[in-house]
């Protein structure tokens, strides 16, 4: 059976949120995320087929496999309902659980969308992560996941995400862009149902603001943010993401625990 590795913080009778991380990374993307909010949260990260801790899938996959395998793994540590939030993949994976479970309390999607813009690169990249490896990408990651104001003003933490994809398997990489490739709920978007925030950073070129915003405006429930930032949002504007998901939560908290 397909598994994801998951990293469990926080007290374990609180409420659950699911952090989902984005192409390339592990869950370390979500450390300043979690300084902030595992007081009040048990907070459940996983990493990717093939990144991290997670085993490389035999087989190719689409992100609502992922989403099976997000609640396989909560089943597996007897999470029953819970909030999600997640970054470009995890923010498809969260779109899927929100139009296929009704497990979810709330849903918070970042850089990310029901169609990701030029599907027809994915394949293209897929191959070449599969020719050269992911260093292959490591040059256009700057200015793409972070600007390049960042990654001058915060170079260890630049290095430290350009790592995760450095470690991440090549094959788990391009089955995962195919899966991307693939991904399309653009006609689905109107059954989420869970308060869901939306948030965008304004110099994400991979995902960008009109994209996202797309998101907001086809979720009935659902508010828009907008923050500096490339497409690792939660990374560039951590305190502006942080502190909006933490009210969003707040909000709507519940007692999603066990």
């Amino acid at each position: 059976m397909n598994t994801l590795a998951p990293r469990v913080d926080g007290p374990l009778d609180a409420p659950t949120l699911v952090l989902g991380p984005s192409l390339g990374t592990e869950t370390g993307l979500f450390d300043v995320q979690v300084a902030s909010l595992a007081a009040k949260y048990r907070i459940v990260r996983f990493d990717l087929p093939g990144h991290g801790r997670s085993p490389t899938w035999p087989e190719p996959f689409l992100v609502g496999d992922l989403a099976t395998a997000v609640l396989r793994m909560l089943d597996r540590i007897g999470v029953d309902r819970f909030h999600y939030a997640g970054v470009s993949l995890g923010g498809a994976v969260g779109q899927q659980l929100a139009v296929s479970s009704d497990r979810l309390e709330s849903l918070t999607l970042m850089a990310t969308a029901s169609r990701f813009p030029d599907p027809d690169s994915w394949p293209a990249r897929a191959a070449l992560v599969l020719t050269s490896g992911t260093e292959a990408l490591v040059p256009s990651r700057y200015g793409t996941w972070f600007t390049h104001e960042y990654a001058v003003a915060h170079p260890a933490e630049a290095e430290r995400l350009i790592a995760m994809l450095r470690s991440t398997s090549p094959v788990a990489y391009a089955a995962c862009c195919e899966a991307i490739a693939a991904f399309d709920l653009r006609d689905r978007l109107g059954t989420i149902t869970v308060p869901t925030l939306v948030i965008a950073g304004q110099d994400d070129t991979a995902t960008p603001p009109d994209t996202v915003r797309c998101l907001a405006a086809a979720i009935a429930r659902s508010s828009f943010v907008t923050t500096k930032g490339a497409h690792l949002v939660n990374i560039e504007a951590a305190p502006t993401v942080t502190w909006s998901l933490a009210t969003h939560l707040a909000a709507h908290r519940g007692k999603s625990g066990c």
